[in-house]
């Protein structure tokens, strides 16, 4: 194991989807309940989370999407105070490379479920202003901007609101590409999400799902949905969420070799510089073997016995996610 170890610490590992309490946001610092912290970040030799502000969907009125931009901004600020200590905030590709040279943890901003954008998209430069490097488009159920993969019942959704990206999704994903903030499309409707793909002029990535032809769950991609985010330079993030791993399994019947099962399928249908690495942490993620993020080197160890080279292995677990980030930079540049 000390082989794997060495392995391991040598990476730039980032997770690209981490969620963290709310309201009670504290306990970061110390070593807590919570799946991921900054101890156990060390002990897993976790380099850099992406931290999501999430926001429930509510109803598409306008008092709710002001409650849930309010909500979002005061969780940009939570995520951001994470860094004023023993961790740094990293607000770009760049950020974070130079960050692992020196050593740092690293804590990446991001926002899940463009409800908090409501109707008003000069939000997303609110939300780029304190370094917001994502946004996932919806959550669960049906918001202004897109379709969901899973409707509400009890928001009185039917099955579709807008057959896929509204008019004001499509308008926000070209200010998300003038603001250099990637497109997360984990969630989305199909339709939703594979207009989203033509929308975008930067690579749009799924930051927490899982492999449709493995466990039919409806947040999970298809070999389409797959084949259309390789076309455009994008990619999938495998997420640790138990019952999109195996559909209907408790976490304590799914492993680490479910897990890279989905990365193995991944890899062979798109390619490797597509596939990357996810958990859901604190938001529902966990299984046996990663129950939480201080259990990272089972990961890497798991892949290295599947044949994974070094190379490889950096990619799944960052240099493909540094990649999407840098292209996205890049476009909002030119």
């Amino acid at each position: 194991m000390s082989d794997i170890s060495d392995l391991h610490r040598s990476l730039l590992t980032i997770d690209t989807h981490i969620d963290i309490p709310w309201p009670d946001g504290a306990g970061f610092l110390e070593l807590s309940r919570r799946c991921v912290d900054l101890p156990k970040m060390r002990r897993g030799h976790l380099v850099a989370g992406c931290f999501a502000a999430y926001v429930p969907q509510g109803p598409r009125t306008e008092a709710a999407q002001l409650a849930a931009y309010e909500r979002a901004i005061a969780m940009l600020q939570r995520i951001n105070s994470m860094g004023e200590t023993s961790a740094r905030v990293c607000r770009s590709a760049d950020e974070i490379e130079a960050g692992h040279r020196a050593g740092a943890t690293l804590i990446v901003p991001c926002v899940e479920n463009g409800h908090a954008v409501g109707t008003d998209l000069s939000r997303l430069a609110d939300f780029a202003k304190l370094g917001a490097r994502y946004m996932t488009l919806t959550h669960n159920g049906h918001n202004a901007l897109a379709d969901s993969a899973i409707a509400r019942a009890d928001l009185d959704d039917a099955a579709e609101l807008h057959g896929g990206l509204s008019d004001l999704g499509r308008a926000a994903i070209a200010e998300m590409n003038r603001l250099g903030m990637v497109i997360d499309i984990a969630h989305v409707s199909r339709a939703a999400m594979l207009q989203a793909l033509e929308a975008s002029r930067s690579p749009a990535i799924s930051t927490h799902s899982c492999i449709f032809a493995l466990s039919d769950h409806p947040r999970n991609l298809d070999d389409a949905q797959l084949d259309a985010l390789r076309d455009v330079g994008g990619m999938v993030n495998i997420t640790a969420v138990s019952g999109f791993l195996r559909r209907r399994a408790r976490p304590e019947e799914v492993t680490v070799k479910d897990y890279v099962d989905h990365v193995d399928y991944a890899v062979n249908r798109i390619g490797l510089a597509h596939v990357g690495i996810s958990s859901d942490f604190d938001g529902g993620g966990g299984f046996s073997g990663w129950k939480d993020i201080g259990e990272s080197q089972h990961l890497t160890a798991e892949l290295q016995a599947r044949g994974y080279d070094r190379a490889a292995i950096a990619a799944l677990w960052g240099g493909n996610f540094l990649r999407v980030l840098r292209r996205a930079e890049d476009i909002a540049t030119a």
